[in-house]
């Protein structure tokens, strides 16, 4: 089947993304090196490093969604690259001088952390603008392979960077790449959608130009969520099923790396490899499966199967055959995860209006993301008081109860007016 063409600027978003992509690959953990290898941090320092980010971020996210839904997308989409690139470049200049500290750390953690909700509603407002709507499972599985590729190839070879090159390496790299976003985006030209009128009811008069957003503009995206019939129980599947998973990574390193005493490069083959190729599989599934099945159904079936392989991991023993199980389970899981992504992606889109994809992709966002810092806070208590294999066992029982948080009734084919030509210029 001949590759559907999306358009010039969609290349250019496409590209865009494929950069950062990339970027994030390379630097993927290099916060969790420079602490432990420069800043000689303890491991309650590198647990608040990595759950501080997501937590706080979710939090000054809150008013970001109105601040996006009312601007035009492709200057938001700049600015947070270039928020992103100016806060990670921050970290090699503070390197070079010897004054990087753990707080400097955290703070660019949070920036990149806030930058990466706004940019994910931008991205996702402009998206739905620019595509028709027969087309949106095409881009978001495209994607979808992107982003599971860059975590196939971008760890091993961040790694071999630090290694050769030093600690600050990938951050020069993450850095660079949200400057080359911001120039892919820039380069996509064209008229950019006009951003959809306040709401006269919620906002709140001020001097100036207009209104500016008020609580009823904050919460606009929950409140769609929550009472869609579609969004509400792909949300709280979503919220489960990421939260606990992510709580299980790092209780898996403890176990394997600790406990059963593998070498770090057999716990990063085993688990990077093994996912970048079961997703970037399961994202180019996901279009032929939905064609042919239809979308609600593969959605569910995919939704349950990822549910399935994670109890597995709290199995895994010593050796060859512990590295092996670890790798088929995450190439289950991750396949699976790989077809249900773009899927949920597009549902989310149809089933918003343009008037609200970026308040709704916000709150999703800070819901998903303060679920998971959470859940890996509370994770980290129960191994800590049990141990790493009991934790890990705990939530892949939890998880077999997910799918029955998904949507059973297939929605209505449009619960939203999905037409580019309402928010496109020309």
């Amino acid at each position: 089947m001949a590759r559907r063409a999306l358009g010039r600027q969609f290349g250019w978003l496409w590209a865009a993304f494929a950069v950062s992509s990339y970027g994030t690959g390379l630097g993927f953990g290099a916060f969790s090196v420079l602490a432990i290898l420069v800043l000689h941090s303890g491991p309650t320092q590198v647990a608040i490093l990595a759950a501080s980010g997501r937590a706080v971020g979710s939090l000054l996210a809150v008013p970001l969604g109105p601040w996006v839904e009312f601007r035009r997308k492709r200057p938001v989409m700049i600015a947070m690259d270039l928020t992103r690139f100016a806060a990670l470049l921050s970290i090699p200049v503070a390197y070079a001088l010897d004054g990087l500290t753990f707080t400097q750390l955290l703070l660019v953690s949070i920036t990149v952390a806030t930058a990466n909700i706004a940019f994910t509603a931008a991205s996702g407002a402009y998206l739905k603008s620019l595509i028709a709507p027969e087309d949106l499972l095409i881009a978001n599985a495209r994607f979808e392979s992107t982003t599971w590729t860059s975590t196939m190839l971008g760890p091993p070879l961040g790694g071999a960077a630090i290694g050769m090159f030093g600690p600050v390496t990938t951050v020069v790299a993450d850095a660079t790449s949200y400057l080359l976003s911001a120039l892919g985006i820039k380069a996509i030209g064209g008229p950019d959608p006009h951003p959809p009128p306040k709401d006269k009811q919620h906002a709140r008069p001020r001097p100036g130009p207009g209104p500016t957003p008020g609580p009823g503009d904050l919460l606009a995206g929950w409140r769609h969520i929550l009472t869609h019939p579609t969004l509400r129980p792909l949300l709280l599947n979503a919220m489960t099923v990421n939260s606990l998973i992510m709580a299980s990574e790092p209780l898996l390193a403890v176990l394997m790396l600790g406990h059963l005493g593998f070498a770090p490069w057999q716990f990063a083959l085993a688990l990077a490899a093994s996912s970048g190729a079961g997703g970037f599989v399961g994202s180019r599934l996901a279009r032929p499966l939905a064609a042919r099945f239809g979308r609600h159904r593969v959605l569910l079936t995919s939704g349950t199967l990822r549910a399935c392989w994670p109890l597995g991991l709290a199995f895994v023993g010593p050796g060859t055959p512990g590295m092996f199980l670890v790798a088929g389970l995450q190439l289950a899981l991750v396949t699976c995860i790989g077809v249900f992504n773009p899927l949920l992606a597009t549902a989310r889109l149809t089933h918003t209006a343009p008037d609200r994809v970026a308040r709704t992709l916000t709150a999703w966002s800070i819901s998903t993301s303060a679920a998971i810092a959470l859940t890996t806070a509370a994770w980290g208590w129960l191994a800590a008081a049990t141990t790493p294999r009991t934790a890990i066992a705990l939530a892949g029982v939890l998880l077999l109860a997910s799918p029955l948080l998904l949507p059973r009734r297939e929605p209505a084919e449009r619960d939203a007016d999905p037409s580019p030509s309402s928010t496109l210029s020309a």
